[in-house]
């Protein structure tokens, strides 16, 4: 969705901005309400906020130091922008929750008073075993997540020092990890070419951010501070201070749902012996961009399905029933026309991780079994 970064945000060449983009230069020209949006804009942000809610904040900033206008700022200058509000820190949702309240509910259903528990277990997760028939229809799996530390601004708010505290803890983390999740840490500052082009050939390296990101601050001082973890195997990843200032992915060839989220757990639980996860009990972990509260989670299958794809009311119906959403595999948006289908869970907040997963579980066995009965 424009205005949150959804997507995995791999490298690519740079585009420009294009018409989509306002006049305004910088957070500090917000002045009046009324020249905030046109017509085109149909962001969260816009449907949102209001002029009181403007009045009432837009002299004000977070314990962070994030002002209201940087929070906003994003939306207002990318007329397509999706939601347009992203957070300076934990503090930010609370300083700003007459907006962010609004924001959250009406994109989750998560109420003011609602509380989220996580769970980052594979344990007790339920049909997970799949047929050598199912399996073979199932490309890979891609679980992840993404987390900020405690104590840290977020994205818009951080500084070039605190980036660097926040690498030099993941490192820390990742000297550590043993068995299936060793591997080797590269920053992106001072990257080598060879080891550059080995990591965009795998589709591991991130771009600096787009220009939502831009807009609210989050590329600052590009590329200090940033970097990537792979281990051995290249099944699990860790990206440091893209989006948010970790996200934590774990992938592989095949059916194995219940193997990637056990690998994605135990990979959080151990750097989470160096540090802590901001998080709390009603938000669950704690996110720049407001859809992505909760879990924060994005797990995903890529499964061949053409014969379903010519039944796209079966197709809904299932994906509804069972909570996730189909997209193309290049991505939101997008089409497909070799009946090939990314399947990930649509719910973040106010479920918890192992019952999300349990979800594309579910969701994937059903549009396998319709799949077998289109003719």
């Amino acid at each position: 969705m424009g205005g949150c970064n959804t997507k995995d945000n791999i490298a690519e060449p740079k585009k420009a901005g294009g018409s989509n983009q306002s006049a305004f230069k910088s957070a500090d020209e917000l002045v009046d309400f009324n020249t905030f949006f046109t017509a085109s804009n149909k962001s969260a942000l816009k449907e949102c906020m209001t002029e009181e809610i403007w009045n009432e904040y837009k002299d004000m900033k977070c314990a962070s130091g994030v002002s209201f206008k940087t929070v906003i700022f994003s939306g207002i200058k990318n007329t397509d922008s999706g939601i347009g509000a992203y957070s300076g820190s934990h503090d930010s949702y609370k300083t700003f929750n007459k907006l962010f309240d609004k924001i959250i509910q009406n994109y989750h259903g998560h109420a003011p008073d609602a509380k989220h528990v996580s769970n980052m277990s594979s344990e007790g997760l339920e049909n997970t075993e799949f047929s050598e028939e199912d399996a073979a229809m199932i490309i890979s799996t891609r679980i992840r997540v993404g987390r900020n530390l405690d104590g840290f601004p977020l994205g818009p708010g951080v500084s070039e020092e605190q980036r660097k505290q926040i690498m030099a803890t993941v490192v820390e983390a990742a000297e550590t990890f043993e068995g299936d999740l060793k591997g080797t840490f590269y920053p992106l500052e001072g990257m080598d070419a060879k080891v550059q082009q080995q990591l965009i050939d795998d589709h591991f390296l991130f771009k600096e951010g787009d220009r939502f990101l831009e807009a609210c601050n989050c590329n600052r001082e590009w590329p200090s501070g940033r970097g990537i973890f792979h281990n051995d195997a290249k099944t699990f990843l860790v990206w440091v201070n893209e989006e948010d200032q970790l996200r934590i992915i774990s992938m592989q060839k095949g059916a194995g749902i219940a193997e990637t989220f056990d690998r994605l757990c135990r990979a959080a639980a151990h750097i989470e012996t160096k540090c802590k996860f901001a998080h709390d009990d009603h938000y669950g972990y704690i996110t720049s961009c407001p859809t992505n509260l909760g879990t924060a989670m994005r797990g995903s299958v890529h499964i061949k399905l053409p014969k379903l794809a010519k039944n796209k009311a079966v197709f809904n119906k299932i994906a509804d029933e069972y909570f996730v959403q189909i997209r193309g595999i290049h991505g939101e948006h997008t089409e497909t026309d070799d009946g090939i289908f990314d399947i990930s869970n649509r719910r973040r907040l106010g479920r918890s991780e192992k019952e999300l997963v349990q979800d594309m579980i579910n969701g994937v066995k059903a549009l396998i079994a319709a799949e077998k009965l289109e003719k």
